[in-house]
């Protein structure tokens, strides 16, 4: 089996590009199904923290149902479910473009889970050894770095608000759309204001003061991370070569 750092984070991201750029070309679940075995076979030689992620992710789950309820009942057309009269609420259709969005997300969720093998230094080298303006490289790390951060703070608050006497568990669906709309509001406001706190960090240690930057960390692609590389990107033309022309 192969090692997460036997290969270079520059391979990883391709895999990922791959693997994502697929998941919004494609609009049919069951070749939406075969990207995510894939994908999910992936992360696992790649010994990703899956299980890890899902389990931190339950939490939400309530969200992410709604998200698709919501998908479901904004498309027209197909044979109507659940309707009240004439006004049609939920069709087969409308269960079939929500069941695609659900895949699509978790798709993207395991290409997270196949770049958090390698370090955010890594990947930011790989993106300037690609010739990737410093600048774009660095507003992707500092990304990168933020979601977890953001995460935490989730987690933080979800807590506080266990503490306090309001349980999780017995909630209806309404009143936790509820409870999340309130937290999220605190939540973006605390990551806009870390944000801020970084730019005047950056400002006051010269960012951007010299044109050409150095580095210690030297990056270098081996005989399997090209063979690796071509054939994610075969197999992503070949997948999609036989969506257009099934």
């Amino acid at each position: 089996m192969m090692k997460d750092r036997a290969l270079d984070p520059r391979t990883k991201l391709i895999i990922v590009m791959s693997i994502s750029s697929l998941s919004v070309f494609i609009r049919e679940p069951k070749y939406l199904i075969a990207i995510l075995v894939i994908a999910l076979f992936v992360s696992k030689m790649m010994k990703s923290e899956i299980f890890m992620i899902l389990k931190k992710l339950r939490r939400i789950l309530s969200l992410f149902m709604a998200m698709v309820l919501i998908q479901s009942l904004f498309i027209k057309g197909g044979n109507p479910i659940i309707a009240l009269g004439e006004i049609t609420l939920l069709t087969d259709v409308g269960i079939l473009r929500a069941l695609e969005f659900l895949i699509r997300i978790s798709i993207i969720l395991l290409s997270a889970s196949i770049l958090m093998t390698s370090s955010s230094r890594e990947l930011l080298q790989g993106l300037i050894e690609w010739r990737i303006p410093y600048e774009i490289a660095f507003m992707v790390s500092v990304g990168i770095r933020f979601l977890p951060l953001l995460r935490e703070e989730i987690e933080d608050t979800l807590t506080a608000v266990q503490l306090r006497g309001i349980d999780m568990e017995k909630l209806t669906l309404k009143e936790k759309i509820h409870l999340y709309s309130n937290i999220f509001t605190p939540v973006v406001t605390g990551a806009i204001l870390k944000s801020q706190s970084l730019s005047i960090a950056m400002e006051s240690r010269g960012f951007r003061a010299y044109n050409h930057r150095t580095s210690y960390l030297k990056l270098r692609m081996k005989a399997r991370d090209y063979l690796i590389s071509s054939f994610s990107i075969l197999v992503s033309i070949l997948i999609a070569c036989l969506y257009i022309l099934r």
